[in-house]
This record gives structure tokens, sequence and C-alpha cells, in this order.
């Protein structure tokens, strides 16, 4: 264990450091090599305190009799410019609640997990639907006294939250939700982003035991957890990480090369005891809490120096990457890594054999800017940027993308998905519909925010709780419906996710019509096969012709222009029969009555090769 640690290569350094209660008492271990000394403040002793015991390369331990779970601690640490601090501890299960920043002994064990056919059974699903709901735990739903107020009373407990959000994810047809992070935060605003406890759950919303019981739930009802983590940076409150022992233990030592762009501190990931925490950390949220996947947050931040394309390769940080997704692959092979990444770093979701990063998907980033800035378009212009809507199967089959309409969209003055739609408030809706059923047939898997399936359009705001109040307006109320059923039918139609990252299972059919700003595409899988049409104008076609290479038959399954939609009602009833008459290079096509800024999602139901 503490021959790993030093070398950097640890993945389970919680089971040493930290707070360890056995039958008698509480074992505290800490690493702080360059502190003069250091004691043990505890609430069990009305917080006198208590030398630790110098042990070997940096070590320190003390043992406190009585010591047990629900006690709080800090270290006292004399660091080695004599100055006196008091720190949380840095492998620390449990704080106390902000602004209190006290470490809680809590064991973790014993809590009766009910998932082990879950864990034996869940994957990474590369041909399998993935859909994610993205959540920010204090803001989705508050606690209030009436439910169409904006500002709830208080958080939901983590069980609370369960409860509440399992039917709902249900409802609709969501496979996973990503929770923004949870380790442990000073500052609300950030988000989690700003980590002072890689090792502790945020007390915001309950105990550690809480947070089990809120993913055994979801495991029970079929939803997979996914955890933001944050590996690249770390907050700079007095308490924390930074200069834990009077020398930047974690941190660069250049202070040029310390801070990052949000005002945190960089690790410096050359530092044998940070890459042995940090993999520690990853592989300690899955072994407690059985996480079934990671999305790392920055990635960018360790591809190059500082984030920066034009600093050059940061060489160490690719190799730690590397080492931290092998030995996380290592122990829980079937558990999902995901990289937000803007760059074009090659081979971010190639396996290691081939010197790649390991991850198993990557968010498209660029898919995501050139779908929102086209859809931001008046239609007249859209004829002049018709290719930036394809752009993206230029480059699909580089990696294994996920395709992103995330928070950090609709924050900051960006405005919501919905509010982004050209136009007056009427005409976003049918361009929204129109641009969820090119995200959900696209290949790709998917995540949307929170507030995306209700056309939210209040940017997110981390302080209230979702405008539920919206659903009360037609609108609104049935393009959640529309949603809903379009979330459904990618979870039910094989053609939109088997074999999606098989140059075989999609081609285009329409893709040089910019004055009709019409597309289509053909997916194929699971036995499947869907043609999908696309007409993003503020024309309407009667009919629009699609060439296709074999006599088939096609009937349309979904239309975002349907009345229940709150559509026109130009939709495409009956069955659709293929003409034999030549067709831009096809030599069949078949003709669609198209409503503006509209989808149809056919399936061929027999085609003769």
């Amino acid at each position: 264990m503490i021959q790993n640690f030093l070398q950097g290569h640890s993945t389970n350094a919680y089971q040493f450091f930290g707070a360890h209660p056995d039958e008698g008492g509480c074992w505290f271990r800490l690493y702080a090599p360059n502190a003069r000394r250091i004691w043990l403040l505890c609430s069990h002793n009305n917080w006198d305190p208590i030398p630790m015991d110098y042990d070997f390369s940096g070590f320190y331990r003390t043992y406190v009799p009585g010591a047990s779970d629900g006690d709080q601690y800090v270290f006292r640490v004399e660091q080695d410019n004599g100055e006196i601090v008091e720190k949380s501890d840095p492998f620390g299960f449990q704080m106390s609640l902000r602004p209190a920043y006290s470490s809680v002994i809590n064991s973790l064990h014993g809590f009766p997990f009910t998932d082990t056919e879950w864990m034996e059974t869940r994957g990474i699903g590369y041909d399998l639907p993935v859909n994610i709901y993205e959540l920010h735990c204090g803001s989705w739903k508050q606690k209030s006294k009436d439910p169409n107020q904006q500002e709830g009373t208080g958080w939901l407990n983590y069980r609370e939250l369960a409860e509440a959000l399992i039917p709902y994810l249900k409802e609709n047809h969501f496979t996973h939700v990503e929770l923004l992070p949870l380790s442990e935060h000073p500052f609300d605003g950030s988000w989690g982003y700003q980590v002072s406890g890689f090792y502790a759950v945020t007390s915001r919303y309950g105990s550690p035991q809480d947070f089990m019981a809120f993913v055994n739930a979801c495991h029970a009802n079929g939803i997979g957890v996914i955890l933001d983590f944050v590996p690249v940076h770390f907050a700079t409150d007095s308490f924390s990480l930074i200069r834990f022992d009077g020398t930047p233990l974690y941190e660069y030592a250049d202070p040029d090369m310390a801070y990052s762009q949000w005002g945190t501190c960089f690790f410096d990931f050359d530092k044998p005891a940070v890459r042995s925490f940090l993999i520690s950390a990853a592989c300690f949220w899955l072994e407690y809490y059985h996480i079934d996947g990671l999305r790392m947050d920055a990635i960018s931040n360790m591809l190059y120096w500082q984030g920066d394309v034009s600093l050059g390769l940061h060489i160490v940080g690719i190799q730690f990457i590397k080492e931290l997704n092998y030995q996380i692959k290592q122990r829980f092979p079937k558990v999902m890594l995901i990289a937000e990444d803007s760059t074009d770093f090659p081979k971010v979701t190639a396996p290691f054999y081939l010197d790649g990063l390991g991850f198993d998907y990557k968010w498209d980033m660029g898919w995501m800017n050139d779908t929102l800035d086209y859809f931001r378009m008046p239609p007249a212009l859209r004829r002049e940027k018709y290719h930036q809507l394809s752009f993206s199967m230029m480059y699909f089959q580089s990696e294994k993308f996920l395709l992103p309409f995330s928070h950090d969209e609709v924050v900051h003055g960006k405005a919501t998905i919905m509010q982004k739609m050209w136009g007056e408030y009427d005409v976003k809706f049918p361009q929204c519909r129109a641009l969820f059923a090119y995200m959900f047939t696209h290949p790709g898997k998917k995540l949307n925010f929170m507030g995306n399936e209700i056309g939210h359009f209040r940017e997110w705001d981390e302080k209230r709780q979702m405008d539920w109040l919206l659903e009360q307006y037609p609108l609104h109320d049935s393009f959640h419906q529309y949603f809903r059923r379009l979330s459904q039918l990618y979870l039910t139609m094989p053609a939109l996710y088997a074999k999606e990252y098989d140059p075989a299972a999609f081609c285009w059919l329409e893709v040089d019509a910019p004055e009709e700003c019409v597309y289509a595409y053909k997916r194929s899988g699971g036995g499947q096969t869907v043609a999908v049409v696309l007409n993003l104008s503020d024309q309407s076609y009667l009919p629009f012709y699609v060439g296709l290479d074999t006599p088939c038959a096609l009937r349309e399954v979904f239309n975002s222009d349907a009345l229940c939609w709150s559509g026109g009602g130009m939709v495409n009833d009956g069955l659709i029969v293929a003409e034999q008459i030549a067709h831009k290079g096809h030599r069949y096509r078949f003709g669609l009555r198209l409503a503006p800024f509209s989808a149809s999602i056919l399936e061929i139901i027999s085609e003769n090769q």
C-alpha cells in the first residue's frame, strides 16, 4: 500500500489514509511530509489537541480510543514555515455542511445494497441506447409547500430525491442520470466543480448512506448513475489541499503554473502522491457507491498546458490520464469513462493497446456547437450554412461520441436550448422539436440537461428549482409529451442505436438540398432500417422527393408536426412505396409531405437488395 502510494500507482489509498474506526476507537492517518508537527482535534474529546506520531516518509498517525462514526475532526498543521493552520482530511469520507469544514468519521460499511444483479450485468452500452439526464441535485426540485413556487424552501435529501426523480426518469425513458459533482465543495455557485473534499459526498443533501440509498434505488429501477469527476483542479480555500503542509504538496510550485482560469489550483500530475490520490479517489466512488460511470471534466487541461493548445502537449497529464483510465478499467471493467474534451486530440476513445487514452465515450462538442449555431440562424442564412449541419458525419468515426446538450449550454447568457431557436415564441417550438428529432436519430449516445425536456426558457440558476409551472402551458406540455415519446422511440428502435459506431450503419439519402434546407439519412441496426427526413426551412413541400437505391415500402412512425405535439398536422399516412424513378443519382425515390421546421421518421418495412 505505502510503496504503491509513494510511487503513484495506488488505487485504494483510502483504505489506509483518513479516519478508520475499529471496535474500540479510530485510527487517523495523514500524508504531510514537510509539516513540522501535526495535532488531531476531535469532537470526541472536546477538541483537545492530540499530537500525531510521525511514521516514515511523511506519514502521520494516531489512535483515539472511543472515537466513532459521527465524531467531527480536523488536523492542526504546523507548516514548514512555522505557521499553524487547520485542515480538513484530504481522505475524509464526510464533511460538515458548509461553511463548516470539519471532517466527519464515517466507516461507510454495512449499507445493505441490493443491486448485485445490476452490478453483474451492467456494461458500457456500445450497442444499446444510452439516454442520459444531467442533473444538479439542488435545483431540479426543492422542498416547497406550494409546488408552483419557483424558489423552494430547501434541498431534497438524497433519499427524497430518489423518490421524486426515479419515476420521472422512467416516465421520460432515460437510461442514466448524470449528477453534477457531488464531491464536497465550499461554494454553491461552483456547482461542485471546485472541490475541497474529493472523498466526501456533499453534506448538502444528506449523508454518505443517504447517497448509497439513492444509487441503490436507481439500480433497482434500471437506472445507471454517472458522476462528474474533477481530476484537474481543486478549491483554494485555506482548509483544503492548497499548501497543505506549508509547501505545494498537491499543486505546482511555480505560481505561474499553479492557478487555473477558474481561480483554482491545478494538480501537479508529476507528483506520485497526487497520482495516487486521484486514482484512488476515482476508484473510491466506484467501490463504495457503486457508481456506473465517471464523466471527467476539463480534460483539455490535462492534454495541453493550462488547456491552451498553443502552449503544447502536457505530456505528464496525458500519461496520467492513461494510467487513471487503465487502473479504473483493471478494477471496474464495466464502468463507463466519459471525456468532456473540446479539442481534436486524437484517440481519446481508442483502447490502450492502440496508444489511446482509454475513454469509452467523448462529448461531441463540435456537433453541439455547429448544431446550435445552425438553429439560431434565420432560415434564409441556413441555405448558406447548409453543410454545417452535415459536417459531424465527416469525423464521426474518429471517436465514440456522445451528443451533449449540457448545463454549460444553458447558463451565463447563452440562453436555454429552446430560447436559442430562431424567431418568436411560437416559432421556436417546431424548430426545437426538429432539433431533438435530429439529436435522437443522429448516431451517438444522448445527454440532456434538466429542463431541456420541458422547453425551459429561463437560464439555469443553481439557487432555484426548475420552472415546473411551464407544464401548465399547452405548448410546453405538448413539447414535454413530444420529448417523452421521442425518448421512448429511441429506446425501442434498434436502428437508432445498434452498431451506431459502424460506418455501414449510416448513409446519407439527401445531403445536397441547400435551397430547400432538407436532409435525409438512413440508419440500420438490429435487423431494422429507418429513414429520417428533416425540413429545417420555413417552407412546406408537397411533396419532397428522397432518393433510394433499392425498391422498398416505408411507413411513417413519427412526425414532429403531428397535432398531438401542437404541430400543424402535416403528416404522411398510409404506406409509402418507392417509385422506380431516378432521383439525384439514385434509382428509386419516394415522396413526403414536409411541414416547415419538421422531422419525419420512417421505418422501411420491406426492402429488396
